[in-house]
């Protein structure tokens, strides 16, 4: 045998022992986002696809593309089902349009809190209705696929204090804020990611909410609008996701399955942590900047709470079907949830 050969032997037997991937078993997948870059590219989809590479020791590769390289940045799911990409990185609530569902799963003004969320997504059976209601609505594979706690409420180019200050503001957002603010008074318009900037910068709105303070920051809205609004009644949480081609995703062997899961897991907890302290350091940077936080009264909060309480009611009632299933289960864990104000002081 010649030395070529002999070596091309030695590294097909360490394959074999150690699980080496070769070129032709490595496992490429499209993954469209609707994401043009920043935190919600680079930590929270490319996060997913560096866990999932380390945990399948690069046998799969999720290839993540920024928001409009493939499809419409709003219709990620959409593109998966049609097959234009093999999977999708995004937030469930931009298909509330074709399903008020969505708003529920991905976080919504009548959220439970942030951790309170992720709680009964992981252990209230929030992601075993998740899975179910994507693939009897939708026909794909769905798992929460990222996280952060409480959105600012609006970066504004007015003052926002009260109700009536929403008389005939022209707001960004998306989800069903976007049609609560609307019933309020507000003018809303959803817009994907990589427009909203220039929509505030050029006042075609007058404010819009996007995420929390570390992923605001580097965007730079403070600069062209220098009102930050809180707290963030319309996203007390957002949890995201992660959508896969059912022919894709059966034909992964039952430990892929394993591994991709707890991919997903891994980096909806991690980003949940880094998120956090992200958020902490920016709050002290924009107000440093200059930026002046002001925090809407009790009764704007009140008046939120009652006006999504109806809208909720209104479609339990005539759609009922999944958007009523999951919206009781939120309730009911709710309820199981209250005691811990009685013993955690971070909840008092």
């Amino acid at each position: 045998m010649t030395a070529s050969r002999c070596a091309t032997a030695a590294v097909a037997a360490a394959a074999l022992v150690f699980g080496i991937g070769t070129a032709s078993a490595q496992q490429n997948v499209r993954t469209a986002t609707s994401w043009p870059g920043g935190v919600h590219l680079e930590q929270f989809a490319q996060g997913f696809s560096k866990q999932v590479d380390s945990l399948t020791g690069g046998k799969v590769k999720f290839q993540v593309f920024p928001a409009g390289t493939i499809g419409s940045p709003l219709k990620i799911t959409e593109s998966v089902q049609k097959k234009v990409a093999q999977a999708g990185h995004s937030w469930p609530g931009y298909d509330w349009g074709l399903d008020k569902t969505a708003a529920v799963f991905g976080g919504y003004v009548g959220s439970p809190p942030a951790e309170a969320l992720l709680h009964w997504i992981y252990v209230g059976g929030g992601i075993d209705l998740w899975r179910q209601w994507r693939m009897e609505k939708f026909g794909v594979v769905a798992l929460p696929c990222g996280s952060h706690s409480d959105e600012i409420h609006m970066v504004s180019r007015k003052p926002i204090r009260k109700l009536e200050d929403l008389k005939g503001l022209k707001l960004r957002t998306s989800g069903a804020w976007a049609e609560i603010a609307n019933n309020l008074g507000a003018s809303t318009v959803i817009l994907p990611g990589g427009e909203v900037y220039p929509a505030l910068e050029r006042g075609v709105v007058d404010a819009i909410e996007w995420a929390t303070p570390g992923i605001n920051l580097p965007l730079g809205f403070h600069k062209v609008a220098k009102y930050a609004i809180l707290p963030g009644v319309h996203q007390p949480g957002a949890v995201l996701e992660c959508v896969f081609d059912k022919a894709l995703w059966d034909g992964f062997d039952a430990t892929t399955k394993k591994q991709i899961e707890a991919a997903a897991k891994l980096s909806t907890i991690e980003s949940w942590m880094n998120i956090n302290l992200m958020d902490a350091d920016a709050l002290a940077k924009l107000k440093s900047e200059g930026v002046e936080f002001i925090r809407v009264d009790q009764a704007y909060i009140d008046g939120v709470a009652k006006a999504t309480r109806e809208w909720e009611d209104k479609y339990m009632a005539a759609d009922g079907g999944w958007f009523k299933k999951v919206v009781e289960s939120q309730r009911a864990f709710m309820a199981r949830w209250k005691p811990s104000a009685e013993y955690r002081s971070e909840f008092r």
